[in-house]
């Protein structure tokens, strides 16, 4: 799910299949077991033309594998003019369908939802990562599991879109310990788990990284004498901007001569408003729920030619 900025393609076949999936499960709630009778009863059915979906307002542009599968399994001709990935401004086409126009409009509503959809996501993940940028930052953004179910793939890759990282998939490719796994227990205990949990994670499975949460600087600074490699990364869970610079220099004190460093990553509040602040404090990381949990659809059209 990676690629440039100018031009992110749908790359893995679990992908390719998740746009498949998704696309097929839209297109039976809309079109049910009778079609579209609106169309059915209102249009020739060899009628044919053009229509052009244009975008309403400035967005980046995610999904538009989701617009041509659902052109295609509708029976209509989809044609790109954009590429996931690319910064649009209003009124700019980015794919036009062809063909019946009885089949276009089955469609119609399907592809702009999916697009109107990820593309919030992709322009709302371009927004924080800017916002980063904009302060001379190489922080990143990452997605988290807050997902509309069943969308999950579709909206870590438009995260991608935006420039953000799509961060773990699911519980089953990386280890992330939070505090329900946690509770109660003392900032050394909370070591003793993290690195049995870490040994036995790497001894069954090969995890994309192992991740600790921390609520306070007395559970990072035991999770820092851990041997190196035990953690990839520390999730500052709400910590404030004093504590979080706080914790990037203890972090830096205890780093070991010749290891990889450990990652910080803030999680919590993490807002438009608040991601300059928190990325001046000099994390490395930080996870953003809203990039999938309530973002804003993005407005586009489909217009006759």
């Amino acid at each position: 799910m990676t690629g440039s900025a100018n031009e992110i393609a749908i790359e893995t076949a679990a992908l390719q299949q998740a746009v498949a999936d998704a696309v097929a499960r839209a297109l039976a709630e809309d079109l049910g077991g009778a079609g579209d009778i609106t169309s059915e009863s209102a249009i020739d059915p060899s009628a044919t033309g053009s229509f052009a979906i244009r975008a309403r307002e400035g967005a980046v542009v995610a999904g538009l594998a989701c617009v041509g599968e659902t052109a295609r399994a509708c029976g209509a001709v989809y044609e790109a003019h954009a590429a996931d990935g690319d910064a649009i401004a209003p009124g700019a086409v980015v794919a036009r369908l062809r063909g019946s126009i009885r089949s276009i409009l089955a469609a119609e509503r399907t592809a702009l939802n999916f697009l109107g959809l990820l593309s919030g996501t992709a322009t709302v993940t371009r927004a924080f990562v800017q916002a980063v940028r904009d302060v001379g930052s190489s922080t990143t953004i990452c997605a988290t599991r807050k997902t509309i179910p069943g969308l999950r793939a579709l909206q870590k890759h438009a995260v991608s879109c935006g420039g953000g990282d799509p961060h773990r998939f699911g519980l089953f490719d990386a280890v992330l310990l939070k505090d329900n796994h946690l509770a109660g227990l003392s900032p050394a205990q909370v070591a003793r788990v993290a690195a049995e949990a870490s040994a036995c994670a790497r001894a069954r499975h090969s995890p994309a990284f192992v991740c600790c949460e921390v609520d306070s600087l007395e559970q990072l600074d035991a999770l820092l004498r851990l041997p190196a490699g035990v953690l990839d990364i520390v999730l500052l869970d709400n910590f404030p901007c004093g504590a979080l610079a706080q914790a990037v220099r203890r972090r830096d004190a205890a780093a070991r001569p010749g290891t990889s460093a450990l990652l910080l990553e803030a999680s919590g509040g993490v807002t438009l408003a608040t991601v300059a602040d928190i990325a001046r404090t000099g994390v490395d990381r930080m996870s953003v729920g809203a990039l999938t949990h309530s973002v804003r659809s993005m407005d586009f059209g489909l217009d006759a030619e």
